[in-house]
């Protein structure tokens, strides 16, 4: 009798403790669906990943969670970023998110002619990784060469996009990215475009971060992309604004007459041929205008204040669009300020 009493007990127990792991594994701290973000770091201990769910209502036992994780082999499988939990979700389901790394997807659009600083700008404001670690890797030359870059930085390979990214991404993981989309453009864009042009890849970065940066209307693209081979041609400078703007250190806005007097490798007022390397990062319309210039014979371009601007063959006609493009809009402009005044 007290044997069979045993064996009675222990199956009781044993039922108990088989219902109370089923009720753990398979029930939900609540039934309302609430949502809740969790971000897990890279190296982080399983213990301190399962108090954190359990600190935020995401399942009710971190010891029995972990208990879990270490049956089904997944301590060291979780996978970092940034996940969005529901407390209507069963322990057993938190740990298969974590272990195929769903985690939340944030879509960032990098604009066409952003510079390094300004890319990781837009990361940086997007909470997905520091502006500061990311410039240094953008600048790192030996990671640019493991890249296959020609250059000191990254500069102009960073290719305009909208990208899925997630936080806890490596500054490292997101270059590699933004280059691997530029790689498979400029393919295209060569494989495609009737390219004759004895330029090196870097060379059509370089220029077409040039268009990118002058063009307003993407009509002119390849007219402004001939004005700078013709002058290349005819072993002229390029006299390009943005240019001499890229090698200004903390430009305020203002461009002066003294700063397109001081020598720098990018002021190509005073430089013959193309700067050392890109200016921004071009999207795929400048690059494309880059290797296919229209067959125009201009040299010049002035700004006509609205996006676009007048084209001309002779620094004659040059400097009377100036005059009547650039002198006209200051005076417009003056007038406006006496009107208010």
């Amino acid at each position: 009798m007290k044997t069979e009493s045993l064996i009675i007990a222990t199956a009781t127990v044993a039922t108990l403790v088989v219902t109370h792991i089923y009720a753990f594994l398979y029930t939900p701290p609540s039934t309302e669906k609430i949502v809740k973000t969790v971000f897990i770091p890279q190296g982080a201990s399983f213990n301190l990943i399962a108090r954190e769910l359990e600190k935020e209502d995401v399942i009710t036992d971190a010891g029995k969670f972990s208990l879990l994780a270490q049956f089904k082999d997944a301590i060291t499988r979780i996978k970092a970023g940034e996940y969005e939990f529901t407390t209507s979700m069963p322990p057993t389901e938190v740990l298969e998110m974590m272990l195929s790394g769903q985690v939340k997807d944030y879509t960032i659009t990098v604009p066409e002619g952003y510079s390094i600083e300004e890319v990781a700008m837009v990361l940086d404001n997007a909470d997905i990784v520091k502006m500061s670690e990311f410039i240094v890797k953008a600048k790192d030359k030996v990671f640019a060469a493991s890249l296959g870059i020609d250059g000191n930085t990254v500069e102009g390979y960073l290719f305009p996009d909208t990208y899925k990214l997630t936080k806890g991404m490596t500054p490292e993981e997101i270059i590699k990215r933004m280059v691997q989309r530029f790689n498979k453009v400029f393919s295209e864009v060569i494989s495609t475009k009737s390219y004759g042009l004895n330029m090196s890849k870097r060379q059509i970065v370089t220029l077409a971060s040039i268009i990118e940066k002058e063009t307003g209307d993407r009509s002119e693209s390849h007219i402004i992309s001939a004005v700078f081979h013709n002058r290349i041609k005819k072993q002229m400078r390029l006299e390009s604004d943005p240019t001499v703007i890229y090698g200004i250190k903390n430009f305020d806005g203002n461009l002066t007459k003294k700063h397109l007097l001081t020598h720098t490798p990018y002021n190509t007022y005073k430089v013959y041929g193309l700067p050392p390397g890109p200016i921004a990062n071009p999207g795929r319309a400048s690059l494309e205008a880059a290797v296919a210039p229209s067959p125009d014979p201009y040299l010049f371009f002035v700004s006509r204040n609205d996006g676009t601007h007048y084209f001309s063959r002779s620094l004659k006609e040059h400097n009377k669009a100036v005059r009547v493009y650039q002198k006209g809009f200051k005076r417009n402009q003056n007038q406006e300020i006496v009107k208010k005044n």
